[in-house]
């Protein structure tokens, strides 16, 4: 029997199964570069649905020593979480013609609509928690609204003092800012701020690094995964948000659904069967979880919840 080969078979004899492992992997790594969450977050390896992981919570104490006292002992404080896989999909009509492709060449082609799909809805439930599957509470505003780590836009009359303001309320429960997130624009305020001394925060990186901000690293989120009466700017110390994915990729391919999501010109939704059209239905486990509250501030708008 000869061997399954991604590059030679079609679409329309294989409308099911697991997305070819490079074409996979090429999709992961496209999320990855499209979300902020996945560029700032810590990733945890996951081999099943579930993973239990220790963290630091705090640290072990030193003490003074007399000549010939014992030394005290003390403990570090660790603590277990437990982060649960979710299923993420996306479906992406498609014309009829796409079957005849191989199905290595039918998923270079469907890439970049997958990967902004998945980035899309991972930050609007990791940063918001629209539509999240990960449970109430766990998403990165929402740990900011249960602290009150907050900062209103134009409150201190100067970006760079807001961005300062956020930072402290990080800083005050010992822990460091090491990234900001935000979208695009939102940038120019950034690029026009200086600070006390009248030289700029931003730096504009050139060849593919990374933008930052006070030193920091920015990571840029689409427009549509953001709130933007929630917040204009997120900080955080991303070492207590973690996030995994457990599993590759999964595909179907239709010819006869209909898809109510989406509607045509009419408003009517889009029958695939008489379009003569398929759909892609692509589906991929992602863990994601925040471990503690005071890890997270914000910038918000004035007129902001």
């Amino acid at each position: 029997m000869p061997t399954f080969d991604p590059n030679n078979a079609l679409m329309q004899d294989a409308v099911n199964g697991k997305v070819p492992t490079e074409q996979g992997t090429l999709v992961l790594k496209e999320f990855m570069t499209q979300s902020a969450v996945t560029k700032l977050a810590k990733y945890e390896e996951m081999t099943k649905p579930e993973k239990e992981f220790t963290y630091l919570a705090s640290g072990p104490g030193a003490y003074w020593v007399g000549e010939g006292e014992r030394i005290k002992t003390s403990k570090a404080q660790w603590l277990t979480a437990k982060m649960i896989s979710k299923k993420l999909g996306v479906i992406i009509p498609v014309s009829k013609e796409f079957l005849r492709y191989s199905i290595a060449d039918f998923f270079t082609q469907m890439r970049p609509a997958i990967a902004e799909a998945f980035a899309i809805k991972f930050d609007q439930a990791a940063l918001f928690g629209v539509d999240s599957p990960f449970g109430q509470g766990v998403s990165v505003f929402e740990r900011i609204k249960a602290s009150g780590n907050s900062v209103v836009l134009n409150s201190l009359g100067n970006l760079y003092d807001e961005l300062n303001g956020v930072m402290a309320l990080v800083e005050d429960a010992d822990k460091d800012v090491n990234g900001f997130t935000t979208t695009r624009r939102f940038r120019q305020k950034l690029r026009g701020t200086k600070d006390g001394n009248g030289l700029p925060i931003f730096n504009d990186a050139t060849g593919g690094a990374t933008q930052q901000a006070l030193g920091l690293p920015i990571g840029y989120v689409d427009s549509k995964s953001w709130d933007y009466e929630k917040a204009a700017l997120l900080a955080a110390d991303w070492n207590y948000t973690r996030y995994g994915i457990p599993q590759g990729m999964e595909y179907k391919i239709s010819e006869d659904a209909t898809l109510t999501t989406i509607v045509d010109a009419d408003g009517n939704p889009i029958n695939l069967y008489e379009r003569d059209m398929v759909a892609l239905r692509v589906t991929q486990q992602v863990g994601f979880m925040t471990l503690t509250d005071d890890a997270f501030a914000a910038i918000t708008p004035a007129t902001g919840a």
